[in-house]
């Protein structure tokens, strides 16, 4: 018996449904959960970074045209090689938002900070650095303030001096255990500076050596070993440079797999260091990329990278460990946990970074478990149904979240009849730890006993949960990093030398329970720079909310 034409598309139509219902249940059954915390942030965040009162900075570049966040009628830009808008522009290309309120403030930032760098210095001020056109050698300053506590003065200070030695577009900074910071790379500039300028412009022609046709050397991978020396990455290639002395200690095996650095980008993180180790070992892995020559060839169908590389640095004869990712992923940001876990986010499964230059978003978040055997690291997590693609950021944010933003693929800010538009709204990730069945585990740091603590010096934490304690309770201490290209730059995680938990209020009996551990604060500034770092308690794999606490020299 012949079907009908309707009989037939009901059929199809049926099956689709299953279809679609089964991807929902998947979907529904992966861990993690997304909510948009921003329906309109006005402004598509190229940069983020997390504040030491819980803000975020917002930074996108100028010359761009209008964004959708008005500035205040005195403070428009005035800027006549503007190309979009010589004439002035009063909308913002920086805010600063506030998780708690959900309100989102105008900044006012005037040189182009397109594809820049930054860090935060000892003190919590923000240092951001370099871009394009007006901005290529600027020096600016963010000082955060707290919500409660506004003030005029709490917006970008454009230094008039010092200057960059160098142009600095895509160049990437870390701050070193002095305090200062180590300003490395960029377009056409195969050197690094410090910030403050107390040393002369160092050559790094290592990274000319690591150009190919299509660049991808820039925004090198760079991380703070505890010996207090740099390993840097760029395309396939990592060295370890004492910058102190100017030369090269050691050249790493190159890792397999295609390039890494823009506009390849995969993205990349040192693991946590942890008294256990003396603080002495320090792995660090590099996941993703693109292809070579999808970037040069404009192939924004050619799958990108699946494998990620591991390598003990510190070892005597370190060697890469391949591993293949449930993704192919390029532009993907890797997010250090208070667990120790890292979460692989945003990007897309096939092309480069670059304008219209990707498609096919990687919607599916990884979780990476570094102490599992090889073959049982990667974890699928729950989708987002928001494309994040060029120009994507991804922060931890003191609550446990991971807060998403960003991901705009083209020159100008375009939102209708194109695949992907300027996205504007700002996600929240809430990894499987913030599950509400975790909660009768979940710790409340109720007391810090100072709110800065010297190298070496005890911290003595308290903190309440429902059910008593079984074994020990971890305290961690992770920078807020500044998160551009698919790298956070300063990113890190200690986990401290922390006592037996003891029970504080056990003759009160009760619920919840106080017990106390008493905890070393990092032995030094090559173990963790000097700054403002959040400190989570986590009790089975479960964490508390962070305090923030100063670690100074």
């Amino acid at each position: 018996m012949r079907k009908t034409a309707a009989a037939v598309l009901l059929g199809v139509a049926h099956g689709l449904f299953i279809l679609l219902h089964v991807a929902v249940a998947r979907a529904q059954q992966l861990p993690g959960t997304w909510e948009v915390v921003v329906e309109d942030s006005g402004i598509a965040s190229m940069h983020t970074a997390v504040t030491r009162f819980g803000t975020v900075v917002l930074l996108d570049r100028t010359d761009i045209g209008p964004s959708r966040l008005p500035l205040p009628a005195d403070q428009c830009r005035l800027d006549p090689t503007d190309r979009i808008l010589p004439r002035g522009d009063c909308t913002a290309h920086s805010a600063l938002f506030d998780p708690v309120s959900r309100h989102l403030r105008p900044l006012s930032i005037l040189t182009d900070t397109w594809c820049s760098s930054g860090q935060f210095l000892p003190d919590g001020t923000l240092l951001q650095t370099g871009g394009d056109l007006d901005g290529l050698r600027k020096l600016r300053l963010f000082s955060p303030c707290s919500p409660d506590d506004y003030q005029p003065t709490c917006d970008w200070v454009e230094l008039a001096s010092p200057l960059l030695s160098s142009g600095r577009w895509y160049a990437t900074n870390q701050i070193l255990p002095n305090g200062h910071v180590i300003i490395v790379g960029g377009r056409s500039s195969p050197t690094a500076e410090f910030y403050p300028p107390t040393k002369p412009l160092l050559p790094f022609p290592f990274l000319a050596e690591a150009e190919d046709a299509q660049m991808d050397n820039l925004y090198p991978f760079l991380h703070l070993l505890p010996d207090g020396h740099l390993f840097v990455f760029a395309n396939s290639r990592a060295v370890l440079l004492d910058y102190e002395a100017g030369h090269i200690i050691r050249n790493f095996p190159p890792l397999p797999g295609g390039p890494r650095n823009y506009p390849s980008a995969g993205s990349s993180v040192m693991l946590p260091l942890t008294f256990a180790d003396n603080y002495m070992r320090a792995d660090i892995v590099v996941c993703g990329g693109a292809q070579y020559g999808a970037f040069l060839h404009q192939e924004r169908e050619t799958p990108a990278g699946s494998t990620c590389g591991r390598i003990i640095a510190t070892d005597p004869d370190p060697v890469w460990e391949i591993e293949e990712m449930p993704f192919p992923r390029v532009m993907g940001d890797m997010v250090i946990l208070p667990t120790g876990e890292v979460v692989i986010i945003n990007g897309a499964q096939a092309g480069s970074q670059g304008f219209e230059m990707a498609s096919r978003p990687c919607l599916n978040p990884v979780l990476y478990r570094p102490n599992e055997p090889v073959g049982l690291r990667f974890m699928t997590l729950a989708p987002t149904t928001i494309p994040r693609m060029y120009h994507s950021t991804a922060n931890l944010f003191p609550d446990g979240r991971i807060l998403v933003a960003g991901s705009n693929p083209h020159y100008f800010y375009v939102f209708e009849n194109v695949e992907f538009p300027t996205e504007l709204r700002i996600e929240a990730f809430s990894p499987d730890y913030l599950a509400q069945d975790k909660d009768k585990i979940r710790p409340t740091v109720v007391k810090v006993e100072q709110d800065k603590v010297g190298y070496g010096e005890e911290l003595n934490v308290e903190v309440e949960v429902e059910l008593p304690m079984v074994g020990s309770l971890d305290v961690a201490f992770l920078s807020a990093p500044f998160a551009t290209h698919s790298f956070s730059q300063g990113q890190r995680m200690v986990r401290v030398n922390a006592s037996q938990p003891v029970e504080v209020n056990a003759a009160a009996g009760g619920t919840p329970l106080r017990y106390r551990v008493r905890c070393t604060a990092p032995t030094d500034g090559r173990v963790a720079p000097p700054g403002y770092y959040m400190v989570f308690a986590v009790n089975q794999g479960v964490p508390s909310a962070a305090r923030w606490v100063q670690l100074v020299v």
